[in-house]
């Protein structure tokens, strides 16, 4: 499967004829399916960022009404090419009477979430080709280390290059459960590491915008904590469905989750835990427009944090340092609308990351540029100068959100491109995202 082909053409309508950012525009066409009375369209950014990216080759019916409606052009010029008949499909693969199809099911994943990822040799053995293996606490680690490794490399280099290592392991370990002998107590556990492993794949196709398969993967997780009677995977995977709905635009479902999640985790004894859990909940109610709500989650979030570690802290929480806390607090300002308290939360959130993370310093640089460009105030040279420090990142970082990011920023600052500082910046825009 070959990667995704940007769509330059419906990018360009958008950026140069409707001077829009892709939250702007996703507005508009959600506005003017409600004029012509087309029903079912609920536009995000996401959604146009899917368009731009060439993640949707062809949008659905409804969506290609209103566009040509909006634009006063065809599909074809706006960029899209419908599929032909029995191009690009996947095959059908037959499963026998006694299988559930779940090999299957994970093999057709691991194309999805490989296409166009390099590897990077982060994977798991395969069992002894003579047969079911016997297997215990080293492949219960095995899995685990795996999980680590990947956390590890995605925090530092980006998800960009990890899908298929991520989707490959996962399938090797659903194999070790198919196929293994074990006893009921490593059953279980490798059930977990399992569930593990499937929040992280989830992960990075969600950092790579692939909502469809992150939904999917977490849903496993969530079925393998159920059979594992793993309360900490449980409230994981719905915070990583909180974290899902707040992307695809659906905050209730984000609050709703994140809820839920705490309630799982209330009694593993990690303050820090539900404090993630909180700004979580925090930021569903931000995209609601509910500041009172979301105040009260955040106020929560920090008091949960000033308690400290404790022992029962999940290994995979070492990510949340008091830099994430403000990082995703300015997240909450940003979906309120308040994008002066947003930049200086991103600013507080670099200077708090150190040398550490390199992928949440390059999203949280990216932040202040795109907060001082549409602030009520905008600042266009700060913005240039901070885009520029975020440009920087590339290619060591190699986050789909950084280079999405990167594109929402040179749409803000269109409309300054006289600018000495900001002309600059997007010279070496051009040069690096065409390389």
């Amino acid at each position: 499967m070959s990667p995704p082909v940007p769509n330059l053409a419906i990018r360009q309508v958008r950026e140069r004829e409707y001077q829009m950012s892709r939250t702007e525009f996703a507005a508009l066409v959600n506005q003017h399916a409600r004029q012509i009375g087309e029903q079912g369209v609920g536009c995000i950014a996401r959604t146009v960022a899917n368009w731009e990216d060439g993640q949707t080759r062809y949008p659905r019916p409804v969506y290609r009404r209103v566009l040509t409606a909006l634009t006063g052009r065809s599909m074809e010029q706006l960029g899209f090419r419908a599929p032909s008949r029995g191009v690009g499909r996947a095959p059908i693969v037959k499963t026998g009477d006694h299988g559930d199809g779940l090999e299957d099911q994970v093999q057709r994943r691991t194309l999805l979430m490989g296409a166009g990822a390099a590897t990077l040799g982060i994977t798991l053995p395969d069992l002894d080709g003579s047969g079911p293996g016997r297997l215990g606490a080293r492949h219960i680690k095995l899995v685990a280390t795996t999980t680590a490794a990947l956390y590890a490399h995605d925090s530092d280099h980006g998800s960009a290059a990890l899908r298929r290592d991520g989707a490959a392991a996962l399938a090797t370990a659903y194999t070790w459960l198919r196929q293994g002998s074990f006893t009921a107590t490593t059953e279980r556990r490798l059930q977990s590491a399992t569930g593990h492993l499937a929040v992280a794949a989830g992960w990075l196709c969600l950092d790579s915008g692939l909502h469809g398969d992150a939904r999917s993967l977490y849903t496993e997780a969530l079925a393998a904590a159920r059979m594992a009677e793993d309360p900490g995977l449980e409230a994981h995977a719905f915070a990583c469905m909180s974290l899902l709905a707040h992307a695809s635009g659906r905050p209730r479902e984000a609050v709703s989750a994140a809820q839920v999640a705490q309630s799982v985790a209330a009694p593993l004894g990690s303050p820090r835990w539900l404090s993630l859990l909180s700004m979580r909940e925090a930021r569903g109610w931000a995209l609601q427009g509910d500041r009172s709500l979301a105040d009260k989650a955040v106020v929560r979030a920090h008091d949960l944090y000033a308690k400290g570690p404790a022992a029962g802290d999940p290994d995979w929480l070492e990510f949340y340092s008091p830099a994430e806390l403000t990082g995703l607090e300015s997240l909450c300002r940003a979906d309120l609308g308040q994008h002066d308290r947003a930049a200086a939360g991103a600013q507080s959130a670099v200077l708090l990351s150190g040398e550490v993370h390199a992928r949440n310093r390059a999203l949280y640089t990216a932040d202040i540029a795109l907060h001082q460009a549409v602030r009520d105030r905008p600042d266009p040279e700060a913005a240039a100068d901070a885009a520029t420090r975020a440009l920087a990142y590339l290619p060591e970082v190699r986050s789909d959100r950084l280079v999405r990011a990167l594109g929402d920023i040179a749409a803000a600052l269109q409309r300054h491109r006289a600018l000495p500082a900001v002309r600059d910046w997007f010279d070496s825009y051009t040069a690096a995202t065409t390389a």
